[in-house]
């Protein structure tokens, strides 16, 4: 028998197609885990744990406060009105002897939290400010009564002390500066009075500021309501790393823009509340304003950042040397890329502090060292303008898109400027010049040009020759207004003229 060979098909190729396929497969799986894990990681699957391990630190707040009742009949007719003795007459017949003078109690409700085991408690200015009695209950039902160790307007934190037989359960702060955009909180608190609620929530922004000179609010989309003010927002290691504050809402309720101050303001001010019980921030004595990009360039800075000194007022930049029209670009070691940031880096340091401030002047680099005095002292402290000799009248110029005199003693009566005043006043601004645009108006007085002060109109055209000689593209003015100043760069090329043709 002869046996005949049967071909069979070669199965390799097929093989490797199938043993291809397991491994991507493969790959694939391992992928969608790995993703799983991440995400479990990044949102847990139940924020129990963490609620549970710091609601025994969160308080609800329940302030009372003693109000007068109106003598008059407000609401029922309108001041003056001659019918104002008979409505009084009528309710004063109908009303129990003595019952109006009896003041009537009204309430408000807050959150708080507690940051040491004997009994301080942190919450909003506003949340205690003119409150009678302060009351304090914890999760577990416990009320206490809460006597006021200090507050701070500024940042709208207050400082309570509670007494208690026992330990307290208490949460300490984080570091803020360390939260992200994107980083899961929690918050905390009494809203609209329902007693403990959570709810969460990412950091939705960093560095905001609404309204104060310290602000620096975390922007949260947790729901944060009415009464939650003053409550914690908790990462997710259970530290505080912002006091809810405001909320932004057309209707009063929660829209998913709350804000917090963070808590590397609020540990400060809560340190010296409690060392002090009050503030005591470092106070360098300068105005200033934002370095733009039209000054900077006014200026020869290559940048436009740092802080602007506009005026020097009696204090310890004045002592120190520091003058209108230098620029800080660092304080105590720490770059200012802004006003906000000079003010907060001065507002955070101690009081009697010798510091190193770097400024740039006339095209240079300096090193000032300056004594911080103390702000709280050197409240309401007022300006004072640079003395300069009066100046003589002379006639009118027009430069700039700018009418100028020089200021004589008429016009300082006029316009009510002090004594020692002197510059050039502004007559008229042409409306089509950039003058107009940024600001410049009838009646400002210019007391700097270039950087150097000017009295008369000679004195302004040498310092707008000197800024073309050095190739400035603009001239910067320091102008004041009701005794405010300003710096203003005003471009010294020429405008094209408009075509009017289509």
């Amino acid at each position: 028998m002869q046996l005949q060979a049967i071909p069979f098909p070669d199965v390799q190729p097929e093989a490797r197609r199938l043993s291809a396929r397991a491994v991507l497969l493969g790959a694939v799986t391992l992928l969608f885990l790995a993703l799983q894990v991440a995400y479990a990681q990044a949102k847990p699957e139940s924020l129990a744990p963490l609620t549970e391990k710091v609601s025994p630190s969160v308080v609800n707040i329940t302030t009372t406060t003693m109000v007068e009742r109106p003598t008059g009949p407000q609401g029922i007719v309108p001041e003056g009105s001659p019918f104002e003795d008979l409505f009084r007459d009528f309710r004063d017949r109908n009303q129990p002897e003595g019952e109006e003078r009896r003041p009537r109690r009204s309430s408000a409700l807050g959150s708080g939290f507690v940051i040491s085991e004997d009994g301080y408690v942190v919450t909003n200015n506003h949340v205690i400010e003119g409150a009678d009695e302060i009351l304090v209950e914890f999760f577990s039902g416990e009320e206490l009564p809460a006597t006021l160790v200090g507050t701070d307007p500024k940042t709208d934190i207050a400082l309570l002390k509670v007494e208690s037989d026992e330990p307290l359960g208490f949460v300490k702060f984080g570091d803020s500066d360390a939260a992200r955009v994107g980083d899961w909180v929690l918050a905390m608190g009494n809203p609209l009075g329902q007693g403990f609620s959570a709810s969460v929530g990412i950091v939705s922004a960093r560095n905001r500021a609404l309204s104060g000179t310290y602000d620096d609010y975390i922007q949260t989309d947790a729901a944060i309501n009415r009464g939650n003010s003053g409550g914690p927002l908790f990462d997710m290691d259970g530290d505080v790393i912002g006091v809810n504050t405001a909320i932004l809402s057309p209707n009063g309720g929660s829209i998913g823009i709350g804000f917090s101050m963070a808590s590397n303001v609020v540990t400060k001010v809560v340190d010296q509340l409690r060392e002090f019980g009050e503030t005591r921030r470092g106070w360098l004595g300068v105005r200033i304003q934002d370095v733009t990009d039209d000054v900077a360039e006014a200026m020869g800075l290559d940048a436009a950042e740092g802080a602007l000194i506009t005026d020097v007022p009696d204090g310890p930049a004045k002592e120190a040397g520091l003058k209108s029209g230098d620029v800080i670009l660092a304080f105590d070691g720490e770059p200012v890329t802004d006003t906000r940031e000079l003010v907060r880096e001065v507002g955070s340091a101690t009081v009697g502090k010798t510091v190193r401030v770097k400024i740039f002047r006339d095209g240079a680099m300096q090193d000032v060292k300056v004594t911080l005095g103390r702000r709280e002292e050197a409240e309401g402290t007022p300006v004072a303008l640079q003395q300069d000799e009066d100046a003589a009248p002379e006639e009118e110029l027009d430069v700039l898109g700018l009418t100028l005199r020089p200021l004589t003693q008429t016009m300082r009566e006029e316009m009510s400027l002090p004594e020692d005043s002197s510059g050039l006043v502004i007559l008229s601004v042409d409306e089509m010049s950039q003058a107009f645009e940024k600001g410049l108006r009838a009646g400002d007085l210019i007391t700097e040009a270039g950087q150097q002060k000017v009295e008369t109109l000679d004195g302004f055209q040498e310092r707008i020759a000197g800024a073309e000689e050095a190739g400035r593209k603009s001239i910067l003015l320091l102008v004041r207004r009701n005794a405010e100043p300003r710096f203003v760069a005003l471009s010294l090329e020429e405008e094209e003229p408009k075509d009017d043709a289509e």
